[in-house]
């Protein structure tokens, strides 16, 4: 594991930005589940929380990586969609945030990894469409089992795929989530699918490390490989900009 001190790769996480009540306070708060922070330190990172506004994309510039974090479904006419019944409310500041923040971090050649809404916000803001209502296309509610509970979902991913190569071939990972990619954007290799089909990896072709996974890595504390691999492609591009 390597040291979180001052020579460590700084990891901006996108946050949500939500109305909530907690101790005496009832108010707008930006936050993230303390998994995020916890995994990258874990992995060797130093943590950053970036709020959802357009006008913290500048903080990239002092990132050597970017994690776009899992939260609530994208806005669908962002990607020329009507909304599906079951798509749920949109937050159109943190949409725009993250696609100025990934397409700060694309220009700067800095690591990306996208999580569960992550990979789709990488698809959507390339080009890509997603898939509103994934039941409806896969005929079971196995990604999303039940509101707060994590389901179990096996995935194989394509050797020599930047994401095999960190977590292998064949991988159960924990998902919570009722959308996926559907036509991928232009540059967008799938790299890992579930059984039923479902996209549950995607990379972009000739950057250093942009990869989107539909799972949740940062929920199993045992297992940091994927964030570990994000933190060693910020610490050898940082080492090349540096240099």
């Amino acid at each position: 594991m390597a040291s979180n001190g001052s020579s460590s790769p700084v990891v901006g996480l996108t946050a949500y930005g939500e109305h909530v009540a907690y101790g005496v306070w009832d108010h707008h708060a930006v936050l993230l589940p303390r998994t995020y922070p916890d995994v990258v330190l874990a992995a060797g990172g130093v943590p950053v929380l970036l709020p959802p506004r357009v006008d913290a994309a500048t903080a990239v510039d002092r990132l050597d990586a970017l994690v776009l974090s899992g939260g609530p479904d994208i806005e669908p006419q962002r990607y020329g969609a009507t909304p599906h019944p079951g798509t749920g409310v949109a937050r159109p500041e943190r949409d725009a945030a993250e696609i100025a923040m990934l397409h700060r971090a694309l220009e700067r050649g800095i690591p990306v990894l996208g999580v569960c809404r992550g990979v789709q916000m990488i698809n959507v803001a390339l080009g890509g469409t997603l898939v509103q209502h994934l039941p409806d296309a896969v005929g079971h509610q196995g990604h999303n089992p039940s509101p707060g509970v994590f389901g179990t979902t096996v995935v194989a991913l394509v050797p020599g795929s930047r994401v095999a190569t960190a977590v292998g071939t064949a991988v159960a990972v924990q998902c919570h989530h009722h959308q996926a990619l559907d036509r991928i954007a232009p540059g967008l290799t799938v790299t890992g699918r579930a059984a039923d089909g479902t996209v549950e990896a995607a990379e972009l072709a000739g950057a250093p490390f942009v990869v989107g996974v539909q799972w949740h890595p940062e929920q199993d504390a045992t297992d940091v490989r994927l964030m570990a691999a994000l933190v060693a492609a910020a610490a050898r591009t940082r080492a090349v900009r540096t240099a």
